[in-house]
């Protein structure tokens, strides 16, 4: 269910500094929008697993804490991250 190690390497290559570089919020982002969208294809198959709802529900929130915390402190890499992850519609 969750992420590959290669899957997880490849984000925080593309959306950190280096290869070791996941504490940046970009990369936190990205991680977790990788999980989200791996999760709600899994809710079109299991309707009743509301265990896992909770959890992704928990996930979108620390995105959104996250995204508001990078509106603060610079927008214009908050601008970039929606524009490259198309979260925002």
């Amino acid at each position: 269910m969750s992420l590959s190690l290669q899957e997880k390497l490849d984000i925080i290559k593309k959306f950190g500094t280096n290869e070791k570089d996941s504490g940046k919020a970009e990369v936190q982002v990205a991680l977790l929008t990788a999980r989200i969208n791996q999760l709600t294809s899994h809710f079109e198959a299991n309707k009743k697993d509301h265990a896992s709802r909770r959890g992704l529900l928990q996930m979108v929130g620390k995105r959104k804490r996250l995204l508001a915390y990078l509106a603060e402190k610079d927008i214009a890499r908050y601008r970039s991250i929606i524009k490259e992850l198309n979260i925002r519609k």
